[in-house]
């Protein structure tokens, strides 16, 4: 595992921020932060049908933060320096685990987003050993807002 950050990390990190701002992801990031609230797969179908404007920015999402998940876990960027600048997709991430397993199971695709997983896992572990009890307060906030 590399410790050292270079200009190879910062230049990585900085393209994957500029891919975030295109507009069509800002609107589906956006959809997704605001909007997006599923605790079945059932719910989702309904919610969320293939075809609809909402099932695209679901899916472009969930393909982008799986595809920087892929980078991160592969350790083409520093993982302490990646989380230090972002942790949006902790959020995406909280937001469909209630859903995942069923998801898994009705694609038949155990591997279905484990990028994102993983890289979550990892974050939720770097920090609770730099801030304890922050993973714990922003799962009460979401706990609060799916009950609006």
């Amino acid at each position: 595992m590399r410790v050292t950050v270079d200009h190879h990390d910062a230049e990585l990190l900085l393209r994957l921020y500029d891919m975030r701002r295109e507009e069509k992801l800002r609107r589906a990031r956006e959809w997704f932060t605001q909007e997006f609230q599923t605790l079945s797969p059932e719910e989702f179908m309904v919610k969320y049908p293939p075809g609809s404007q909402e099932n695209a920015y679901f899916r472009m999402v969930i393909t982008y933060w799986e595809m920087v998940g892929s980078i991160v876990n592969n350790n083409l960027v520093e993982k302490d320096f990646f989380f230090q600048n972002t942790g949006e997709f902790f959020g995406v991430w909280e937001k469909i685990k209630p859903v995942m397993p069923a998801l898994r199971e009705s694609y038949k695709n155990p591997l279905l987003w484990k990028n994102l997983e993983q890289m979550a896992t990892s974050y939720e572990e770097w920090m609770n050993k730099r801030a304890p009890g922050a993973i714990g307060a922003y799962r009460e906030r979401i706990t609060a807002a799916r009950k609006k």
